[in-house]
């Protein structure tokens, strides 16, 4: 669809859509603006908490560019029938993580609507030297990812009764987590190329920054990071319906012959505010990795990149 709309001309728009970055760039002075959108439907059953996870879903995408973000606007659609204090505790959720990212809530707008629906659009600002894009990896780069990998398979499992928010809470906090931390760390040490994992799973972000590169890429699924059951739950079915869009629109690009429907299954689970996957020096995965583990951030190697056909992933 976004094929049929004509780029707008600017000379101050660096980033628009048409790569997929995940936020747009506009230079504004010396600085870069970094400008985007995110909303979703409930994924869990407490309003706080959805309104956490939402807000930092929201942010990731400037922090995924290098950006520090500064104010963000509520988009929220609600029932009118809705208790007020339920609406009125997403809101709260989204307000505190949006503090804790040093964020400031500006406003917002809201409509009836039958389905709640909340997300935030958010302002930030990079230094345009330092602003990090999904497309830049080059041959031989290291490939790391922060966050396991597996919450739209557990979402799924939380909706059909499997779990409960409780058994599912450390899941929850790394939905709300934050990927602040991880973005310092990324621009400390420098990368090629990095985007945030989330509604196309990994193989679907990992083939748009390999296809926006003009390179290829390997992943070793062993090295991945997954949550506990993810597997067992992906193998039986209990996962989200557009994990197998995923999976069939990447068989022209995905060799899968080393894993099983499983695998596939979680490695095309669509993510609920996933982490960071970055393009490195593998000279620099270390420092990469270090400084990650200093500021609490889970990660590891997952892959590296390839000289090949263009946004081809091979999964061994």
């Amino acid at each position: 669809m976004l094929s049929e709309l004509s780029p707008i001309e600017s000379d101050r728009l660096v980033v628009g859509f048409e790569t997929s970055d995940d936020a747009a760039v506009y230079l504004m002075g010396d600085q870069a603006l970094l400008l985007t959108v995110d909303f979703f439907t409930p994924m869990v059953d407490d309003p706080y908490d959805f309104g956490r996870i939402t807000a930092a879903n929201s942010l990731s995408d400037v922090y995924a560019m290098g950006g520090r973000p500064l104010t963000a606007m509520n988009l929220l659609a609600f029932p009118c029938t809705m208790d007020a204090d339920m609406v009125a505790a997403v809101l709260r959720g989204g307000a505190d993580v949006c503090a804790q990212a040093g964020c400031v809530v500006v406003g917002g707008h809201t409509i009836d609507d039958n389905e709640p629906k909340y997300g935030l659009s958010v302002m930030g600002v990079a230094d345009p030297e330092q602003v990090v894009r999904n497309v830049g990896a080059r041959v031989g780069d290291a490939l790391v990812m922060t966050k396991r990998l597996g919450v739209g398979v557990l979402n799924t499992a939380l909706k059909r009764g499997l779990e409960t928010e409780e058994t599912l809470r450390e899941v929850i906090e790394s939905m709300a987590h934050l990927n602040k931390a991880a973005s310092e760390a990324m621009l400390e040490i420098g990368v090629h190329a990095a985007t945030d994992i989330t509604g196309f799973g990994l193989v679907g972000h990992l083939h748009e920054m390999m296809a926006g590169s003009g390179v290829a890429a390997t992943i070793d699924h062993e090295d991945v990071r997954i949550w506990d059951a993810a597997l067992d739950y992906s193998g039986q079915g209990v996962r989200p319906g557009r994990t197998d869009d995923v999976i069939v629109d990447l068989e022209p690009h995905v060799n899968w012959e080393s894993v099983n429907d499983a695998w596939r299954g979680v490695l095309a689970d669509p993510q609920t505010s996933g982490g960071l996957l970055m393009s490195v020096d593998p000279g620099k995965a270390d420092r990469l990795l270090a400084a990650l583990t200093e500021r609490g951030e889970g990660a590891a190697v997952i892959g590296h990149v390839t000289d090949g056909e263009p946004g081809r992933i091979t999964v061994r």
